[in-house]
């Protein structure tokens, strides 16, 4: 590999969970980087689009692969077909083959692949066969291999991780099968990206499969056990039926959870398989940290704080750059980070956005919502009944707000005057609530232009009762953030 200058990675998978997690690693670690992907546009809205070369590619085309590689020191082998159909294996294994033949032609001085852990004297699952297939292609490719293979990855919006999450969260009482009972051992992501990022300087000798796992090793009954305490959940009932075939539990988890099945399927029929550290190393080339790697309850922890910290990302306001890659990125697929139920209306108006901005700002307290009075009263006294403080403290100014503000059972979270309102609800709810104004201007037309009034109410469910409230008082949404939205407008236009 060239000394005299960083070294250029091509990652592959970029759009994915780990692929865009990885890239700011490499960047972050002083690599230049490369993207592999069929469609540009893909990469748009990820925080590091500026910051890398982009090749447009198809993972099945050898010409436009051999394109990719060209010049490139490290290439970064996740593509998994995972979710393309009952043909995955064949697509794994053509796509391998191709990226072996264009990664020895370039000349690139290694590969790394994360692959899945391969237990031993049992029958794999189709999913670790394919991971162990690709495996195999990519070390025989003639180009120094290293292959980390991994059970679970703990972090928002991987896919596993999030099977747990929708499980424990939604069946406070599940019937589960035997898979429940074998052994696994997760890892940290941020610790999978870390043996990524350092498998890069690996001498070029080593090509060779690593075990990557984190410090615990446990059940997926007891993953569901401790993931429930880490989230403040009642402890979960977990009964076992020996006749629950994987077939029958992937249909069962896609009604359970939002992750889709062609995914769900092969994930669930692996957890039959015990997938457990046989060595560790890649402690030899790549150091543990001084602090040791992460458990299983810190990983949970890191991946349902973003929630529990009330930094929820909004598409039209305040979205933020995830801080640790334990958090979900603008392009998780929906299903991922947790449930998450919205509420969500625009309105235009001819009030200018000054007006409108007097409005939003004074609301509640004496003014009150701007929609069906007697639900906020009665919601308020429902709250007091049960411990909360209802609707009682009203304002401290009737036309400012600031930041920490309280405002009946909300309180002010974050405020840009003459734009944003985020609310937090103090309320007594199974779950977390947001409500968000945004005010915006559009003089495209060249004359006055319109005011557009974005109203969002957020809510992420705790538990099976959280679900439940949801539904329960959706019934109720159109008359009042509907009522809300169009009486805030009605009442800027009047004073205008």
């Amino acid at each position: 590999m060239p000394s005299s200058e960083p070294t250029l990675c091509l990652v592959t998978g970029a759009t994915g969970y780990i692929g865009g997690r990885l890239v700011p690693e490499l960047l972050a670690a002083g690599h230049r980087v490369r993207v592999m992907t069929r469609n540009p546009d893909r990469i748009r809205d990820h925080p590091w689009a500026g910051q890398v070369e982009v090749a447009r590619a198809d993972a099945t085309d050898a010409a436009q692969v051999a394109a990719a590689c060209a010049g490139v020191d490290v290439v970064y082998y996740l593509i998994h077909a995972l979710g393309a159909g009952p043909e995955f294996e064949e697509t794994d294994r053509r796509t391998a083959r191709v990226m072996a033949d264009a990664a020895r032609t370039a000349g690139v001085g290694r590969l790394v692949y994360l692959g899945a852990l391969r237990p031993q004297d049992e029958e794999l699952s189709p999913h670790l066969r394919s991971r162990t297939e690709v495996a195999d292609i990519l070390l025989a490719s003639g180009v120094p291999t290293a292959v980390l293979r991994a059970a679970m990855v703990l972090g928002s919006g991987s896919a596993s991780f999030e099977m747990l999450r929708y499980l424990t969260e939604r069946l406070p009482v599940m019937v589960t099968p035997r898979w429940v009972h074998s052994r696994i051992q997760p890892i940290a992501v941020r610790d999978v990206l870390r043996y990524l990022v350092g498998s890069a300087g690996l001498p070029a000798e080593v090509n060779r499969c690593f075990d990557v796992g984190g410090p615990d090793v446990m059940n997926y009954a007891e993953m569901m056990q401790r993931y429930a305490e880490v989230a403040a959940l009642p402890r979960r009932r977990i009964l076992p039926v020996p006749l629950f075939s994987p077939s029958l539990s992937s249909h069962w988890v896609g009604l359970i959870t939002p992750v889709p099945a062609g995914i769900a399927r092969p994930l669930v029929e692996s957890l039959r398989n015990t997938v457990v550290c046989g060595e560790h190393d890649i402690a030899e080339h790549v150091p543990d940290p001084p602090e040791g790697l992460l458990g299983f309850d810190e990983a949970v922890e890191l991946a349902v704080q973003r929630v529990r910290d009330s930094a929820v990302a909004t598409r039209w306001a305040s979205a933020s750059v995830p801080g640790a890659p334990s958090d979900p990125l603008p392009t998780d697929p929906d299903w991922a980070g947790g449930s998450l139920y919205v509420d969500d209306r625009t309105r235009s108006t001819s009030a200018d956005p000054a007006a409108v901005w007097r409005v939003v700002e004074g609301i509640g307290g004496e003014r009150g919502w701007y929609s069906f009075p007697l639900a906020w009263r009665v919601r308020g006294l429902l709250d007091r009944a049960v411990g909360g403080v209802g609707l009682r403290r009203g304002r401290r100014d009737p036309d400012r707000l600031y930041a920490g503000d309280a405002l009946d059972f909300w309180r002010v979270e974050e405020l840009e005057r003459g734009r944003l309102l985020r609310l937090r609800a103090e309320m007594r709810v199974p779950g977390l609530a947001w409500l968000e104004f945004h005010v915006e201007h559009d003089s495209a037309d060249g004359g006055q232009g319109t005011t557009t009034l974005r109203q969002r109410a957020t809510f992420a469910p705790h538990g099976l009762a959280g679900h439940a409230y949801w539904w329960t008082v959706a019934a109720f949404h159109g008359i009042v953030f509907g009522g809300m939205i169009k009486g805030i407008a009605g009442a800027a236009e009047r004073r205008g």
